[in-house]
């Protein structure tokens, strides 16, 4: 996926969970929406490294958008909802080997308990129904997720063992969003209900996979099956 031009900054201070407000290297301070719900622990600080993109929409009540930040050597992409954009491209072309096969990709579809599951693959024998969650969080020499309690995580869990239950495949695709060379695991001190849940419905079918993205200022991209 490419960037729109993004504009480079430092980090004032994130408020709100939705709302930064940066210095550009122009001197200009702005305040940009932050697309990311979560804590965005070990992924942002104040007075680190930033990149926004701008959009001149009159109907948008903030023009800039947080797009990455910088973390010792590593980028890190804190646009959650990047991570679905590229798990389609992934897909589509064949980075993610074991998602292949499939003659139609639908995003956004409706399924479960009042939910959309991210992606839904399909051909004449098989659904296959594909939940995203983007990964920024780092502890210690780990990477992981999730970095805050997510209750809504532990649903989307269980809506994928149904989906096995009536027959279908389910996989849990885990994007890591940022570059650092490190391996995955669970956060099970921030979320053991996640945890819990996610352990009950492995071993009953749901498939897990874990890709590593590589990220410049131009581009984001699925590259790197990583081992869990």
């Amino acid at each position: 996926m490419q960037f729109e031009k993004l504009i480079k900054g430092k980090l004032v201070k994130r408020y709100k969970r939705f709302l930064a407000d940066i210095i550009l290297e122009d001197g200009q301070e702005i305040t940009a929406h932050v697309p990311n719900s979560g804590a965005m622990t070990s992924c942002i600080e104040d007075n680190c490294d930033v990149w926004v993109s701008f959009h001149d929409n009159p109907k948008r009540k903030l023009k800039y958008t947080l797009e990455l930040t910088k973390m010792s050597e590593n980028l890190i992409c804190t646009n959650t909802g990047v991570a679905n954009k590229i798990a389609i491209e992934a897909i589509e072309n064949s980075t993610i080997k074991e998602l292949q096969g499939y003659t139609s990709l639908k995003p956004e579809q409706k399924y479960g308990q009042n939910s959309r599951i991210d992606i839904l693959l399909e051909n004449e024998n098989q659904k296959c129904y594909v939940e995203v969650k983007s990964v920024s969080l780092k502890i210690n020499d780990n990477l992981a997720f999730p970095d805050s309690v997510t209750s809504r995580g532990t649903k989307h869990l269980n809506e994928l063992y149904d989906m096995v239950k009536d027959g279908h495949r389910a996989v849990m695709l885990y994007v890591v969003q940022r570059t650092d060379d490190l391996p995955f695991r669970l956060a099970c001190e921030i979320d053991k209900k996640y945890c819990d849940a996610f352990e009950e419905v492995t071993k009953k079918g749901v498939e897990v996979l874990v890709y590593q993205s590589n990220i410049s200022l131009e581009e984001i991209e699925i590259k790197k099956k990583l081992i869990f």
